[in-house]
Parts: C-alpha cells; sequence; structure tokens
C-alpha cells in the first residue's frame, strides 16, 4: 500500500471517530447508563409510567373473593391502582411520576405527569381503596412489597413542597394508615425472614420501610423496623452470593439484606457486619464478582424480572457504598460492580415489551435518582449520577 492510500485510509476511519466524539457530551446526559440523568432522560421514563397508570388491561390480580358482589373489574375495586398490570406496579408508576416531576419541575413531561397523578389520587378513589385492603380475607394483600411502595408515594409527597403534594398526601391519609396498621401488626408475628429475589423477600421491603419512618418521623415504626432487621439479619454470615441469581429475581437476596442493615446500623458496626456477610467482595477494582444478569426473554413477565435485578444490584451496591468509610477497600470493586450492573440494567429499559415496560422505568429512576440515598433525598438532583 502506498503512502498516499494509507494516508487515505487514515482520513477515512477518523472522520466517522470524530463524529462520535463530538457527538458523545450530549448523548451522555441524555443516557443514563452512561452516568448522566436530565429531563430528557427522565422523559423516557415519564412516558413508560403515562402509558401504563391508566391502563387496566392486562392485568394480572390478586384478589380475595368474598361473595359474588366481589366480582368486579380492577377499577371497580382499585380505582387509584388499577393500572398497569398489577397494584403494585402502579403503585411505584405513581411514585415514579411524583419523584420525576419533583425533580424536573418544569420539564416538557410534568405537566402530563401532574394530570394523570390528579386523576388517579382523588379522595373518594383512595377511600375505595382503603376500603378494598381492610376487606374480609386481604391481610396479607400486597405484603410487604406493595406496602412498602406505598409508604414510599406517600413519604415522596410529604418531602415535596408543593400545594398538590399536600392535597393528594390528604387524600392517602386513609390508605397510609391501613398500610402502616397492617405492617406494624404483622413484623411482629413474623417468626423468619423470607430470602427470596422476588415481591415477598422481607430485608427490601424493610428498607423501604425505614426511609419512610425516618421522612415521618415515626419512631415507633423505625424502632419496629430497625429491631426486626437486627432480629432476622445481625447474626448471620457468609451470604451464598455465588447461589444468585434465581431464573426469576428481580432483586438480590445477599445485597438486599446488606442494604437494609446498612440504614440501621452505625457505619462502623455496618463495615464489620459486611466483612462477615460478604467475605466474597474483593479489594481490586473488578466487577466480575458479581456478573451482570441476561433475561433470556423480556416479552416473558417473569423472564423479565432478570433486567430489573441489575437495577436493583446497582442501587443496593451505591446504598453499600454510602455507608462505608472513605478508605474502605473494597470501595473499588463495589463501585466497579454498581457501574457495570447500572449500565447493563438502564440498557434494558426500552418499553418495547409491556411485560418489562410497565415497571422497570420506575426502578431506574429510583437508581438514576439515587433514591434512599441520605444525602439524596430531601431534595432530588436533576443531575444525579454515582
Amino acid at each position: 500500500m502506498t503512502l498516499k492510500m494509507k494516508n487515505l485510509l487514515f482520513v477515512l476511519l477518523l472522520v466517522p471517530a470524530m463524529a462520535l466524539a463530538a457527538e458523545t457530551p450530549d448523548s451522555a446526559t441524555a443516557d443514563p447508563s452512561a452516568g448522566g440523568f436530565d429531563a430528557k432522560a427522565a422523559e423516557r421514563f415519564a412516558k413508560l409510567a403515562l402509558a401504563c397508570v391508566h391502563k387496566e388491561y392486562p392485568n394480572k390480580i390478586s384478589h380475595v373473593l368474598n361473595s359474588d358482589a366481589d366480582v368486579a373489574p380492577p377499577r371497580k375495586l382499585t380505582p387509584t391502582f388499577c393500572g398497569c398490570y398489577d397494584w403494585h406496579s402502579s403503585v411505584h408508576g405513581h411514585w415514579l411520576l411524583v419523584r420525576l416531576v419533583r425533580t424536573f419541575p418544569d420539564a416538557p413531561f410534568a405537566s402530563a405527569a401532574r394530570d394523570a397523578l390528579k386523576q388517579s389520587l382523588t379522595a373518594e378513589n383512595l377511600k375505595q381503596e382503603a376500603t378494598y385492603i381492610r376487606g374480609e380475607g386481604r391481610s396479607s394483600f400486597e405484603r410487604p412489597y406493595g406496602l412498602s411502595w406505598l409508604l414510599q408515594l406517600c413519604a415522596e409527597l410529604r418531602e415535596w413542597d408543593d400545594p398538590q403534594a399536600h392535597e393528594w398526601l390528604l387524600n392517602l391519609k386513609p390508605l397510609e394508615d391501613a398500610a402502616v396498621e397492617r405492617l406494624t401488626k404483622w413484623l411482629p408475628k413474623l417468626s423468619n425472614p423470607v430470602r427470596i429475589g422476588e415481591h415477598d423477600q422481607t430485608a427490601f421491603g424493610l428498607g423501604l420501610m425505614f426511609d419512610y419512618a425516618r421522612t415521618t418521623k415515626n419512631e415507633a415504626f423505625a424502632r419496629l423496623v430497625r429491631d426486626s432487621s437486627k432480629k432476622f439479619f445481625l447474626a448471620d454470615k457468609n451470604c451464598p452470593l455465588n447461589y444468585e441469581p434465581s431464573g426469576e429475581d428481580f432483586l438480590s437476596p445477599c445485597l438486599g439484606e446488606a442494604d437494609v442493615m446498612r440504614r440501621v446500623l452505625p457505619q462502623k458496626e455496618f463495615a464489620s457486619w459486611l466483612k462477615g456477610f460478604m467475605p466474597q467482595i474483593p479489594v481490586t477494582e473488578n466487577p466480575d464478582w458479581l456478573r451482570v444478569a441476561i433475561s433470556p426473554d423480556p416479552s416473558d413477565p417473569k423472564l423479565a424480572h432478570l433486567d430489573g435485578l441489575n437495577l436493583s444490584r446497582a442501587w443496593m451496591l451505591e446504598g453499600i457504598l454510602s455507608a462505608l468509610p472513605d478508605d474502605d477497600p473494597r470501595r473499588p470493586a463495589l463501585q466497579a460492580a454498581a457501574d457495570a450492573q447500572r449500565h447493563a440494567g438502564l440498557a434494558a429499559v426500552t418499553g418495547e415489551h409491556y411485560e418489562g415496560g410497565h415497571w422497570l422505568g420506575s426502578f431506574a429512576v429510583y437508581l438514576t435518582t439515587r433514591r434512599g440515598i441520605p444525602a439524596a433525598e430531601s431534595s432530588p438532583s436533576p443531575q444525579s449520577s454515582p
């Protein structure tokens, strides 16, 4: 090859690389998987929730019938949270809208989000919701997952200094009280934690409950959650992380436990506890100790869970990092794993399949706005990133 041809080939290769480099800053800020999170990126997640919060069907209902009178469509049984395929997904879909409007109050999607929330969170609708969960035979309804997300919605509204938020929170009061009462009666009777990677996981629910208790300054509820967490998990050692994930997990049993314990233990005590609980965390910057999960079929409602697992792992790892000393030697490995899980999880939030689209946006927003990490809770940042 002549020198002239070599120079021409170099230019041809360089031009697209230069064009890509020129595009990178804008695309990075709009792409949460690249570390940025702005109003443009938030709009993508808002659209997922707006498309489902009032979409009644398909609907996977978990409903105890006490008589023929209980045979009714979801919009009659639970008129606020009848969309998004199931009750708990509707609850955190509404939380997603509140979180995003609070974070980006002037974004183009904010008006549509407020309208959707206004349509759902009426006093009449929520009175019926409270009546429903207090119905005969429904003591275990959405316990703890859906009820914990409901408390997260209430906490988000309580932290938001906005007239509409105050009105919606007032309307939610009967349902909020019912949820706190239900969980308060249940926790003392729970003899052992549920350690699975799906909705019934005890650790994840306790984490959301504790954050709610701190926001509301409900010391009695906070003490109950703290004492329950220690009762269940303080003596645990050598969590079998190599057994994860199960084929339908969207929560990590090991990381979920660590994520609640970092909330209830002092820093030094937590760092020591974590060493005994997860001794497999390396002290080198390597993400391979926690490989990302890959969903074999994102159109399958259960197999799509694995896309959410990467998102929840990422925020749990960041929560663990937030509770460790700055000089802890495990930080590089934890951060590397968090970054890898984050990138894989956010890349899967496409909305292509309703089976994942109706809920993955909520997990993506929980991660990208750093919800559950104390420094970020009182004032969500539009530019949050790890």
